[in-house]
């Protein structure tokens, strides 16, 4: 991997991470169409970038974070779930992000789910805050993200439907499941992390510049992203991202169906 192929990735890391259209799936077909070998690097890679995003979580609502005591034992309550099935599933989820005919099915049918979402949930509504859920409920939230284990669904798109579903508004939905990646990325990033410091040997000798420029890049890109998505959504919905996956996903099909290598 050189420093641009990083960059890149980088920038459609932090773009997607918060945006409802699945950052693995993109990262997944950017590093296919980049020619870059699924190597264990390329993988640890994609997810240990992941820390930028959540640092530009950390730096938006860090207000809310430390005022709240309820809010963070939801968000550990809601972490559980996804933390011990993708313990236990990890093996399979790395199986999965080398096929891109998942990401492609993943990215239609969550599309369709988005679209629908905005004939079903109010745009106008309150709802309930992230504090005043139940127990049951974050455990449920918990169980709704780990479905984005698979590449190409959207732990953001998941986990936002899934609150709207629990009586959360838009905003509010969106906001919880920002909050709610800290946790679940960081383990995710953490993990990736040790285990290719386990792997030291097998390493590029950039490792380390690649993983620090694009974690940069990452977070920053992820800023105005988060701040990008919050103003769309609560003027136009979750429609426009939902074409969106429908078309991307139907591309990457056709294409797997006339024969062209994206995967």
């Amino acid at each position: 991997m050189t420093l641009l192929e990083a960059v890149i990735l980088a920038i459609i890391e932090g773009i997607t991470e918060y945006l409802p259209i699945s950052s693995t799936g993109h990262m997944v077909l950017a590093s296919t169409w980049m020619g870059l070998e699924k190597l264990d690097f390329v993988k640890n890679f994609e997810v240990i970038i992941q820390f930028g995003a959540i640092l530009s979580v950390v730096i938006l609502y860090w207000r809310r974070f430390l005022v709240s005591r309820k809010l963070l034992q939801n968000i550990m309550l809601a972490f559980i779930p996804t933390g011990v099935i993708g313990f236990l599933l990890r093996h399979q989820v790395d199986q999965l992000l080398g096929s891109p005919y998942v990401v492609a099915w993943a990215l239609a049918l969550g599309g369709v789910v988005l679209i629908l979402s905005d004939r079903i949930f109010s745009a106008d509504r309150q709802g309930i805050s992230a504090e005043s859920l139940s127990v049951k409920q974050c455990l449920s939230m918990g169980v709704i993200q780990s479905i984005a284990m698979v590449p190409g669904v959207s732990r953001s798109a998941a986990t936002i439907v899934g609150g709207m579903g629990l009586g959360m508004s838009r905003k509010e939905a969106a906001e919880f499941s920002f909050m709610l990646g800290v946790p679940t990325l960081g383990a995710a990033s953490l993990y990736k992390t040790f285990k290719m410091w386990k792997e030291a040997p097998t390493m590029p000798d950039n490792a380390a510049l690649l993983l620090i420029v694009a974690s940069a890049i990452s977070f920053v890109v992820a800023l105005f992203a988060i701040r990008f998505f919050i103003s769309l959504l609560k003027k136009y919905g979750f429609s426009a991202y939902g074409y969106y996956r429908i078309l991307l996903g139907g591309i990457i099909l056709y294409l797997l169906m006339t024969g062209v290598q994206v995967g």
